[in-house]
């Protein structure tokens, strides 16, 4: 019989995906047949997998991280319901990888709730039957009193699943005693009967000074504390864009790898407002001397050596807030490398046509930046795939060869309007500094990372590694988990 664990937080960003996948990636190493699974998802950071029926469609990228960890082969089934926010209060519904249509929440639980629900249901019974166990993931906090009677990936799992829970919570922010408590207080009857066990996340210091907090809340509660895991990022892809601050913020990362400054490079990211897929960029991160700097569209570009115009839910809208912002300008005068990544790759073109303005309904034609002879027409069609790509490398990426592999999530075909360079086929574009293309996990590719941090560094004289030493995020997950006592979720015996 098929054990399932349902990993939930007392809310959001608590690291409830971390643990999946570590529980995943230990399991996996002990030899268990393990998939993780989330019944329904909300990320603009998605990945194409293969659906049941063996085309292509999208899932969340946790998922997708979660699988690998699990070392399974990721498809739909372990994410069936995704909602991608596209801004205004709607998102756009995919369910088993299929793109439904774009909603605001009232419509969605009103007209598409219980399609989603049958929808989780038939994938996990699907994982159920291939794999012994099922370590699920919740979404937010399980305890939303005002969404207990439709929320899909808690309360609904836990009971369909027949599931024990693994309630995690935050110490970092404070107050976590409070939230683990308040949460075991506020879960509905039935589910409080199936927590196993509690564990804190993301604590810094000395853990005996916990201890006489961690017996009263179990005294308080009958329930017991699991372990406490230390504040560590294992590397793992960011779910959401909380972890890049807010937009007044310049997140860096890849800052701490002991490379001196002066042999660094910097690569700037616009925050957009709907970035979506800025996972792209990790890959950069993890190579010693490279920073990732995530800039907000009030700064400027004077202290970046390259620059990456990531994913965008709505490349039209981002657009144009790029221009009310005056960064528009600040890219077309940057004169190092330029990549533009899907949506970003929409912007650097001459134009965008059939577009759609967010919150007036109107179509029109919208100028890019221009950098690229390139231009993009709109279509209810959404392009979902796996691409393996030759590589003929130019402009920014000259000298990478071989094979690119990636996917492409996208809406709208965009048409060379001169001669170009096309170092990824047809679907690219590039000149001496910019390059477009639409092929997502682009530096996951060593031969590319290599040539764009090669050409970034003559560009700024500098000498920054372009090989990643990084340790397995996977395993780095697993350790984390060392000294958590599993035996509480039936797992001691793995």
């Amino acid at each position: 019989m098929t054990r399932t664990v349902l990993v939930a937080g007392t809310a959001s960003h608590v690291g409830k995906s971390t643990v999946v996948a570590g529980l995943c990636r230990r399991l996996a190493r002990w030899g268990v047949s393990v998939a993780p699974f989330k019944a329904q998802n909300m990320s603009n950071n998605a990945r194409a997998v293969v659906t049941p029926d063996g085309d292509w469609g999208e899932i969340g990228v946790s998922q997708f991280t979660q699988a690998r960890a699990a070392g399974v082969t990721p498809t739909t089934d372990t994410n069936p319901v995704l909602l991608k926010p596209r801004g205004e209060g709607e998102s756009q519904l995919v369910v088993q990888g299929e793109a439904v249509g774009h909603y605001e929440p009232g419509a969605y639980y009103e007209d598409h709730w219980d399609r989603a629900r049958q929808a989780a249901v038939e994938s996990y019974e699907r994982l159920a039957a291939d794999h012994d166990v099922i370590v699920a993931e919740g979404a937010g906090s399980i305890a939303e009193i005002n969404l207990q009677d439709r929320d899909l990936a808690n309360v609904e799992t836990a009971r369909f699943a027949d599931a024990e829970i693994l309630l995690v919570g935050d110490i970092e922010r404070g107050g976590v005693f409070a939230s683990l408590y308040g949460t075991l207080e506020l879960v509905p009857a039935d589910l409080r009967e199936r927590v196993a066990g509690v564990v804190i996340n993301k604590f810094r210091g000395d853990a005996s000074l916990l201890e006489s907090g961690l017996r009263e809340l179990e005294d308080r509660t009958g329930v017991p504390v699991l372990g406490v895991l230390p504040h560590d990022d294992p590397g793992l892809p960011a779910e959401d864009s909380v972890s890049l601050l807010s937009a007044d913020e310049r997140a860096v990362f890849g800052a701490d790898d002991g490379v001196a400054p002066e042999r660094s490079v910097t690569v700037g990211v616009p925050r957009l407002p709907r970035i979506s897929n800025f996972t792209d960029l990790a890959p950069l991160a993890r190579v010693p001397g490279v920073r990732v700097a995530y800039v907000p569209l009030d700064a400027d570009l004077a202290n970046v050596d390259a620059v990456v115009l990531p994913g965008t839910k709505n490349s039209v809208d981002d657009l144009l807030a790029l221009e009310r912002a005056g960064f528009d300008e600040a890219v077309t005068a940057f004169s190092g490398p330029i990549v533009g990544i899907c949506g970003g790759y929409q912007m650097l073109g001459e134009r965008i046509t059939n577009a759609s303005v967010e919150g007036t309904g109107a179509t029109d034609v919208v100028n890019g930046l221009g950098l690229l002879p390139v231009e993009t027409r709109f279509s209810t069609d959404k392009t979902v795939q796996q691409v393996s790509l030759d590589v003929t490398g130019s402009g920014p990426i000259i000298g990478a060869e071989g094979v690119a592999s990636g996917y492409e999530i996208h809406m709208g075909e965009t048409t060379h309007t001169g001669p170009v360079d096309a170092p990824l086929e047809a679907q690219s574009a590039a000149t001496d500094s910019v390059l477009g293309t639409y092929l997502h996990g682009l530096f996951e590719n060593e031969s590319v990372r290599a040539a764009f941090l090669d050409g970034i560094g003559q560009w700024a004289d500098a000498e920054a590694t372009t090989e990643s030493v990084a340790p397995s995020p996977y395993d780095e997950a697993a350790a984390l988990l060392d000294d958590v006592a599993l035996s509480a979720v039936g797992l001691g015996q793995y």
